[in-house]
């Protein structure tokens, strides 16, 4: 008996070993499936004669003995054939064992298929039962009366007493012989079994059940040849050792199952772990982040404060002393230092009184980006907040020194853009490929240069890009029919929904005040608008 240790057994779940029985005996069931046609071939090419056996139920007997002899091989060759005349339905037969109770109906499909096909009625997954259960309700057996045959006064332990050259009959519908005749012609070997010929031949030991003709014995005691007896033991010592390797077989499969599975879970959980570490660890960082932006923001609001106070300290002292004192506040030296640094920032920016006086030849934009780059420069100088954001809100960006910088210098290459743009839709004919082979450098500026083109050279760009892009029929397409022979031609619609194997749901726009709103269509049948 298989066994596992109580270690190993704590560790498994019983769903996961129950399902491993399952899956290791249906195998087993598709091997002896998978064998029946190579023991046919063996059968109808007569092979066996090459190592010497004379008839086929030899060869089985000498070589498939521990497989269960000629008796097992012709279950399995009955099974085949139910299998086989069952057609489609044949896949539903899972084991020799539900085959049995339908080897009798092999010689009529018709019935055959039915009874099948009530048992997948009463049970989607049938067993034995069910098979034989509908194989009964299809083709009822004949119930035959045996005979009132009186026993005979034999001594007992005598051997039945059978004349010789007896024609059966194999009257049990479970026997691969079912409906065969033979003849008894050797001595039985015990008193519950005859050994039939069949006219082919071959020989069987058949239970005396299993014949249509009554055969008693009042000796009880079951008594075998000395032959049989040592086939009998050998093939009780083979069946342990079979036994023995399946158990083996079996118990190290389902430690290497249960050893995957523990790996597979330990992996998992280091996954698992893994991910958990790396989002907190992104987490820390944005949180640390979050806390720099928040220093600084506490930092400069600091500042800001202390320059908040400090400008009113100045005002307060410029209203209290008449201009007179104002050497107090502010010395000669200082003064002078002052004005050269106000001095060198003015050399260094864009003079805003000359933008008002004369504005720049080009346009509205190139003024404005020069204004906010005389604001960002004289917010550097002077430090002062209002004119930082003056200078963000002008150029369209964050009021930070880093963003306004980044955007001065894209903003620097918008007249050369626009140039290059121009000199490429200056062309007679030209290509969305030759555009973007120049647009593709100035693609952070965009927005800028599209606005600095006029509107017949977006047009172009746009009718340009259209004619190297397919025009496919999607979701939100505005289509007609394209016959132009139909009723609606020029109707108009909407594609609402995409239903695969090029259809489509289209809603038009007639049927908006009635109870139909939508229609099926193949593309094909429809125009793009």
């Amino acid at each position: 008996m298989l066994t596992l240790d109580r270690e190993i057994l704590g560790e498994l779940d019983y769903d996961d070993l129950n399902s491993s029985i399952k899956d290791t005996f249906a195998a087993l069931d598709r091997f002896e499936l998978q064998a029946v046609e190579q023991i046919r071939l063996m059968h109808d090419e007569q092979m066996y004669r090459i190592a010497g056996y004379k008839n086929f139920s030899e060869y089985c007997q000498g070589e498939l003995h521990i497989y269960g002899g000629y008796r097992r091989i012709n279950q399995l060759l009955g099974a085949s054939k139910v299998i086989v005349a069952a057609g489609e339905l044949g896949s539903q037969i899972k084991n020799e064992r539900q085959a049995r109770p339908l080897l009798r109906l092999a010689k009529e499909p018709e019935k055959l298929i039915a009874a099948i096909t009530l048992a997948l009625e009463s049970n989607p997954d049938p067993s034995e039962s069910d098979f034989a259960a509908a194989a009964n309700i299809v083709a009822p057996m004949p119930r035959v009366r045996k005979p009132f045959h009186q026993e005979p006064l034999v001594p007992k332990n005598q051997e039945p007493m059978v004349p010789k050259n007896m024609k059966v009959t194999i009257s049990s519908p479970s026997h691969p012989r079912y409906g065969e005749s033979g003849v008894i012609e050797a001595s039985a070997p015990n008193n519950s079994q005859q050994i039939v010929t069949f006219p082919d031949g071959e020989r069987l030991l058949v239970n005396n059940t299993d014949l249509d003709a009554a055969i008693v014995s009042d000796s009880t005691e079951r008594t075998y040849p000395k032959v049989y007896a040592e086939a009998l033991a050998a093939l009780k010592e083979q069946h342990k050792l079979e036994l023995e390797r399946l158990e083996q077989e079996l118990r190290i499969g389902l430690q290497a199952e249960v050893s995957a599975r523990a790996e597979a879970q330990v992996s998992e959980q280091i996954q698992s772990l893994q991910q958990l570490y790396n989002q907190q660890k992104e987490q820390n960082i944005q949180l640390q982040q979050r806390l720099d932006e928040m220093e600084g923001l506490r930092k400069l609001d600091i500042e800001n404060q202390q320059l908040h106070q400090r400008i009113q300290e100045l005002e307060h002292a410029l209203e209290e002393r008449p201009s007179l004192q104002w050497g107090n506040t502010m010395t000669q030296q200082a003064t002078i230092v002052l004005n050269k640094q106000v001095k060198l920032a003015l050399e260094k920016t864009i003079d805003l009184r000359t933008l008002a006086l004369e504005p720049p030849k080009e346009n509205a934009t190139e003024c404005l980006r020069l204004m906010g780059m005389a604001l960002k420069n004289l917010s550097v100088v002077m430090n002062n907040t209002q004119a930082l954001e003056a200078a963000a809100l002008i150029l369209g960006t964050s009021p930070t020194q880093e963003a306004i910088a980044i955007r001065t210098e894209q903003l620097q290459l918008l007249p050369q853009a626009v140039r290059e743009i121009r000199q490429v839709l200056a062309r007679i004919e030209f290509t969305w490929q030759e555009f973007w082979a120049v647009a593709e450098k100035y693609e952070v500026i965009k927005a800028d240069y599209w606005a600095e083109l006029t509107t017949q050279e977006t047009d172009l760009i746009t009718k340009a890009q259209k004619a190297v892009a397919p025009q496919l029929i999607q979701v939100g397409s505005i289509v007609a029919y394209a016959d132009p022979y139909y009723t609606l031609y020029n109707a108009r619609g909407e594609v609402v929904e995409d239903l695969g194997e090029d259809e489509v749901l289209v809603a038009w726009d007639h049927w908006k005040n009635e109870g139909k709103k939508t229609s099926r269509y193949f593309l094909n049948e429809l125009r793009l608008l």
